[in-house]
């Protein structure tokens, strides 16, 4: 065409633009000779690399290339030559957009076929996304919250406990006010929330009737308390049963450069840790032997807290404070680090990985509150007495790469130093080195386990463990000889899974001196207890 920019011979955009218009106007005028004859003398392609004249520079490389691979409608000249800059004419122009459509029509008429030989899977896809969608729309319409998740986990305990030993009188007086057996729950139901998908709002609702079953603590010693026996505060035990009660009620947050802040009105030492220093065990028994060895440095203090922790490949510091009695306004009896507030502050700092773990903690404890300590009746002496303990813990824990007859191993141990206010000895009670109950004061104390859990214990999916210890025992006194308060804990179980939500756990447990330096002098005092423990989570 004189005057204008010679048109590649296949840049069918531009040509395609321009022919819709005026084809109609002149398809009279088509010489289908000349097009005929152009068109033979061209010849298909099949990779736009057969082509002698063009580069991956050139300008329209990249709309040939895609024109060959997908539609196979670019011809060339038989020398193999394209010639881009060479002019067409119309009727050229046509013919070549012509033998395109000719492949897109062919490409329609297949892909018809293929819809007419699958339409009745079609129509059963169509059908399963309709479903999709209607139930979809209906979650929607009936979805408590967008931003919250609820899990449940209810537990039922049978079981039932049975003392022996030299001390007649104690064995009879504990078989005649535990020795019952006992069918027990516990149900918790937790709500985490999070309102930009990096922090956690809990809230735990938790209810049990475990407070007067030894199961639950009530006797003879604390010792034998389950991790799953909940009870609520009270100012009785006969009221401390079916309570629905909060648990824990926190919120979490990130602070960028692996720090995470922590506040709550309800909230626990272990919430505010960036490492627990234990894999024992996969299904709890005995409380005491899940606190990595050290149960006064991890202890049970529960109330308003905050905290703060730093973690980086594997390294973690954290440091918290919780107040038993933060909710209450009198200086003497509650408050946040006041006289009463029942304080327990904590400081950690950890390692781990995938397999091995190692943590030292110290915690500095106000006295004299509602801490739930595990130990013998002598050594908590220590910590219910006015005055301060200060505890420390080393903990760890390695597990092989592959479950088979190596347990992981989680093992610690904890020591507790105790001073007591001079108000306390002003008074009396402490000018001899005793206690207003007639014991000695108790300067120190010691604790430690070690936990063997087995994963896939004889069926995939099933674990056992063992773990064996001594809970807080008195070490020294003050102004008096060392007690014989050392006592041993054991306990052995075994986890069936029966499906993903249910699992029922055996297990045995025996305590060889749960009363320590209580239990009347050259006599033995022992406690014997079994339970089958079934949970369902959902």
């Amino acid at each position: 065409m004189p005057g204008s920019r010679p048109l590649p011979a296949l840049f069918l955009l531009p040509a395609t633009l321009a022919l819709l218009a005026p084809l109609n106007a002149v398809a009279a005028e088509v010489d289908r000779a000349a097009s005929s004859r152009y068109a033979a003398s061209l010849e298909q392609v099949s990779s736009i690399t057969q082509f002698s004249d063009l580069r991956p520079t050139d300008w329209a490389y990249q709309a040939l290339s895609n024109l060959v691979e997908r539609y196979g409608c670019v011809a060339g000249y038989p020398n193999g030559s394209f010639a881009g800059q060479k002019a067409i004419s119309r009727y050229e122009a046509a013919a070549l957009l012509n033998a395109c459509l000719d492949r897109i029509t062919e490409v329609t008429d297949e892909l018809k076929r293929l819809i007419k030989e699958f339409a009745q899977e079609l129509a059963v896809l169509k059908g399963r996304v309709d479903g999709l969608e209607a139930k979809v729309g209906e979650l929607e319409a009936t979805l408590f919250s967008t931003t919250t998740k609820l899990s449940g986990l209810a537990t039922f305990v049978l079981g039932a406990n049975s003392f022996g030993g030299s001390a007649s009188a104690l064995v009879q007086e504990s078989q005649a006010a535990f020795a019952a057996t006992t069918m027990n729950y516990d149900v918790q139901l937790t709500f985490d929330t999070s309102f930009n998908g990096k922090d956690l709002l809990r809230t735990n609702l938790r209810a049990g009737n475990f407070a007067k079953s030894s199961f639950g603590g009530a006797g003879p010693s604390s010792l034998s308390q389950l991790e799953v026996a909940f009870q609520e505060d009270c100012d009785t035990k006969a009221d401390c049963g079916d309570v629905v009660a909060i648990d824990r009620l926190f919120y979490q947050w990130p602070l960028g450069s692996g720090f995470t802040a922590t506040i709550g009105a309800r909230v626990g030492q272990d919430d505010m840790l960036a490492l627990w220093p234990s894999l024992y065990p996969a299904e709890t028994v005995l409380d005491v032997l899940t606190l990595g060895g050290a149960p006064a440095a991890y202890n049970k203090n529960l109330g308003a807290g905050a905290g703060l922790w730093w973690q980086d490949q594997g390294f973690s510091i954290s440091a918290n404070y919780v107040a038993a009695n933060g909710d209450n306004g009198n200086p003497a009896e509650g408050g946040l680090a006041s006289e009463g507030a029942g304080g327990t502050g904590t400081v950690q700092i950890g390692y781990g990985q995938e397999h091995w773990g190692l943590a030292a903690i110290y915690s500095y404890i106000q006295n004299a509150n509602d801490l739930i300590v595990y130990g013998t009746n002598f050594a908590l002496n220590s910590f219910t007495n006015p005055g301060n303990t200060s505890a420390v813990g080393l903990s760890g824990y390695w597990q092989p790469a592959q479950s088979g007859l190596i347990p992981s191993i989680s093992a610690g141990w904890g020591y507790n130093s105790s001073n007591y206010d001079n108000s306390y000895r002003r008074d009396g009670k402490g000018s001899d080195g005793q206690a207003s109950d007639g014991n000695a004061l108790v300067n120190s104390s010691q604790s430690w386990s070690v936990g063997l859990q087995w994963q896939d214990a004889f069926f995939k999916g099933n674990a056992a463990g063992m773990a064996v210890g001594q809970a807080t025992f008195a070490t020294s006194l003050q102004g008096a000889d060392t007690p014989r308060d050392g006592n041993y804990v054991w306990e052995w179980w075994y986890k069936i899974q029966l499906t993903d939500s249910i699992a029922v756990t055996p297990a045995l447990f025996y305590l060889s001196r749960p009363l320590g330096a209580d239990t009347p002098q050259a006599e033995s005092f022992q406690q014997l207890g079994g339970l089958i423990k079934t949970s369902f989570s959902f």
